[in-house]
């Protein structure tokens, strides 16, 4: 697919100065001149809520907060991001939403009103190619070292290392790495319908296409006719690849596909979708603009959404 990378989070051409990772005193220099996106319990800070919200290295945002992380060059300034998370609103300040997505925004008294950190499913269709490629790295990574501060190993403590590219056991010598988790979204079709579905914790009518974790030892094609059978009951033949999107929620890479149906009858897993339906390319024209009576489109930004539009647009070569 030519145009793969112009999906969001991609294509930006973060230069990630991979070599400077082993070199401490030269991170601790770029960390002195460069800038700091914080990240806040996932959520990015934001400026005006349409570009990220970069700090100084000696912001007070930043006080108490975890060990920066590099995420690469940018102009020749160093690009990094903490974890905030130990910082709690003041009194009376908006509370973390819970469900589908959190619309809440919490400012911090250190900077202006202006400044909020937000939810980046709300955000990465108005971000930059560059901002939202160094959101979504910062929060996958960041949401790593939190939830793998043990080693797998021995269980010992481990330490962040690299950069924040790698943790490091001091008691068994162990190396650890980012985990990325591959996924497989599938653009089904049969005729001139798309397959979609919907899962029960979705807003009211928001439909998708269907997607699922890859499982060890299988290939992305298997992935595909596997998770469609599963879900839906639709026997799949021809998979080809399309494009791939860094999903930090919390931390997969969704390979988006193709697939040519060989059957048409639809027998849902409960456990998995709500619902599965056909959808015409008319009418899927007519859900893509808000303007259909029961379905509503795939979340901007999201692989699907693009997947769907180029889709409709013949876009798909």
């Amino acid at each position: 697919m030519r145009i793969s990378e112009t999906v969001t989070f991609g294509g930006s051409a973060l230069d990630r100065a991979a070599g400077l990772r082993g070199h401490p005193e030269k991170l601790a220099s770029l960390l002195a001149t460069g800038r700091v996106l914080p990240v806040w319990r996932g959520k990015p800070l934001c400026d005006g809520g349409e570009g990220l919200g970069w700090v100084a290295a000696g912001s007070p945002v930043l006080a108490g907060a975890g060990a920066p992380v590099f995420l690469g060059m940018e102009d020749g300034q160093g690009v990094f991001a903490c974890d905030t998370s130990h910082w709690s609103p003041e009194a009376g300040a908006a509370g973390v939403e819970q469900g589908f997505l959190d619309t809440s925004a919490q400012g911090h008294p250190a900077l202006e009103e202006r400044f909020a950190f937000l939810e980046l499913r709300g955000v990465m269709a108005a971000l930059t190619p560059r901002d939202a490629e160094l959101a979504a790295t910062a929060k996958a990574l960041l949401h790593w070292h939190r939830s793998h501060g043990f080693c797998a190993a021995c269980g010992a403590p481990s330490e962040m290392s690299q950069g924040g590219w790698q943790r490091l056991c001091p008691a068994c010598g162990a190396s650890h790495f980012p985990r990325t988790d591959p996924v497989v979204i599938m653009l089904i079709t049969r005729g001139n319908s798309v397959l979609v579905g919907r899962n029960a914790i979705w807003p009211e009518g928001m439909y998708s296409l269907l997607a699922g974790f890859v499982e060890p030892g299988e290939t992305l094609e298997a992935a595909v006719r596997r998770e469609v059978l599963e879900e839906a009951g639709v026997q799949v033949g021809r998979v080809r690849y399309l494009a791939s999107q860094p999903w930090p929620f919390p931390a997969s890479l969704m390979f988006g596909c193709a697939g040519e149906a060989t059957s048409e009858a639809i027998t849902i897993d409960p456990e998995e979708l709500e619902d599965a339906l056909w959808v015409t390319r008319e009418e899927m024209v007519t859900v893509m603009a808000g303007r259909h009576p029961r379905i509503k489109p795939a979340r901007r930004g999201a692989i699907a959404h693009f997947l769907i539009a180029n889709w409709l647009a013949d876009r798909l070569d």
